[in-house]
């Protein structure tokens, strides 16, 4: 895997030990597997570490062999399956997809704002897509077991584990043309990275190929014999992974020479990838299936989310995928995804003096933790509010005018589409208005006081008497702006009354009432 390539193929493949054949049926492909496994020698499992994986849902449970990212978006391949491909724009809601072809699909990589995908085996053996979703049937430029690709430096290369010629190259994903390997061998993987194409073998004298155009390959010597099955590249380095050996891991620098390194465990390492300062590996056994390291020398073993068969992994995005070919569950994920949050929703505003309360029900939040939230009102700029939760204060409002307002929140990688509009009138939280009475025979003498709040003018005051306990006007007075007393006749002696005073506003140099203050209510009885 590239530095400079959006995310470079993690592709797999049933072993055989004894002959290193490609198998054709899923059935003894998953019977190799549980073979290969059966007979290595594991070691006491180390640390779990702190790495995190969660479990999420594949689409189907398919036999999944690949995965890459690209263009916004995770791609997974599969054996089989009634669709063999799924598409995720976060690494944990997955879509089935319908392939170009039924062909037997083994691998797929990202270049060029293009998916490609190669089988090892059908009528169609690539297929292309620009999304991932709609996609369109390939000519190889041969008929072979193709098992992996990858992109860079603007060339697609693919190597198969049979035939003549065992690569092929196409600047475009649609054209292919047939290359000659180094040697002869079982070609499990390539990648790219550090202006040169490297591959790995699983049998042969040299298990190592490079070259610096896709076309003219030699042949390189591993740093041990082993089956060396994923390779990638980051940090400057390329790091291989074996699925046997005393050490299942080599380096190298160049692609060239290259230096054994010891695994975090004696697993079955099927896939390697390099993303965020980090190397990850996965494993379809082992009591930790996947191991992580900063240098490609030191591995720490990590627990999977689940015991599955580990056999892909990719990085985009802020996040590790892996799928697994078998299992409950057949996709993990670990990190945050580069992912700003969703849009809040169902706004509420209070009015306050100059300022409002906003309710909200956050929006969904797949990366790191909301920062903050902002506001804009009208088509103004986005100000950061007070708080990180429902409710927010915004402040800065102008008092008895009616703003439109959304709010967006924000996390480190940016901030989510705006909320729906939420209008509001912010008003000057004035003074109660405290009454007192004295009852007469037919009516109730009513003082009040009251305080006028700055930038205001009263207009007047209105004094009510309500039937008790409802909102039924029975009498009232009006009250001019420099009174506070009025008399409420046209009651009922020996009834009871609820009095309240309500006190209108309007803004210095409008005449349009602005703002209204009710007291509290006072009960009055009336003298017999």
């Amino acid at each position: 895997m590239s530095d400079n390539e959006p995310v470079s193929a993690t592709t797999r493949l049933g072993f055989d030990r004894r002959n290193l054949r490609l198998r054709r049926s899923l059935v003894a492909l998953v019977a190799v597997l549980t073979t290969v496994m059966s007979t290595l020698v594991l070691t006491t499992p180390a640390s779990a570490g702190s790495a995190s994986w969660t479990a999420q849902s594949a689409a189907e449970s398919n036999f999944w062999t690949s995965v890459t990212y690209g263009n916004g978006v995770f791609v997974a391949i599969s054996y089989g399956g009634s669709n063999p491909v799924m598409t995720s724009p976060d690494g944990v809601t997955w879509t089935a997809r319908t392939p170009a072809a039924a062909s037997d699909w083994w691998a797929v990589t990202y270049g060029n704002g293009l998916f490609v995908a190669i089988a090892i085996d059908g009528d169609h053996q690539v297929m292309t897509s620009p999304d991932g979703v709609t996609w369109t049937a390939r000519t190889a430029a041969t008929a072979s077991g193709w098992i992996s690709v990858t992109y860079g430096n603007g060339l697609f290369v693919a190597v198969t584990n049979r035939g003549t010629d065992q690569v092929m190259t196409s600047p475009d994903g649609v054209n292919w043309t047939a290359q000659t390997a180094a040697e002869q061998n079982t070609w499990w993987e390539v990648t790219y990275g550090n202006g040169k194409f490297v591959a790995v073998s699983g049998d042969g004298a040299h298990r190592v190929m490079t070259s610096p155009d896709g076309v003219t390959w030699t042949a390189r010597t591993a740093a041990e014999e082993n089956v060396w099955f994923s390779v990638t590249y980051g940090n400057g380095l390329f790091v291989a992974t074996s699925l046997d050996g005393a050490h299942r891991v080599m380096t190298s620098p160049d692609g060239v020479n290259w230096t054994a390194q010891t695994a975090a465990e004696q697993n079955t390492w099927w896939a390697v990838t390099y993303g965020n300062g980090l190397f990850v590996a996965v494993s379809g056994d082992g009591a930790n299936r996947v191991m992580t390291s900063s240098d490609g020398v030191t591995w720490t073993a990590r627990t999977a989310a689940a015991a599955s068969g580990w056999n892909a992994v990719t990085y985009g995005n802020g996040l590790f995928v892996a799928v697994a070919y078998d299992g409950s569950t057949r996709v993990m994920t670990s990190g945050w995804p580069s992912l700003p949050p969703g849009a809040p929703a169902s706004l509420v505003a209070t009015p306050g003096n100059g300022s409002a309360s906003i309710s909200f029900t956050a929006g969904s939040n797949a990366g790191p933790a909301i920062t903050k939230y902002q506001y804009k009102v009208g088509a103004g700029a986005w100000t950061d509010a007070v708080g990180t939760s429902s409710p927010i204060t915004i402040t800065g409002l102008t008092n008895y005018v009616t703003s439109s307002i959304r709010i967006r929140a924000v996390n480190s990688h940016g901030a989510s589409p705006a909320s729906a509009a939420v209008s509001v009138r912010p008003k000057v939280t004035g003074p109660s208005i405290g009454v007192a009475y004295s009852s007469g025979k037919n009516g109730a003498f009513v003082g009040f006081s009251f305080a006028r709040p700055a930038g205001s003018i009263l207009v007047g005051f209105t004094v009510r008497a309500y039937a008790k306990g409802t909102n039924t006007v029975v009498s009232s007075c009006q009250v001019l702006p420099n009174s506070r007393n009025c008399y409420v006749g046209s009651l009922v002696s020996g009834t009871e009354y609820d009095i309240r005073v309500q006190g209108y506003l309007r803004v210095s140099g409008s005449s349009t009432v602005r703002e209204t203050f009710e007291s509290a209510t006072a009960r009055v009885r009336i003298n017999s």
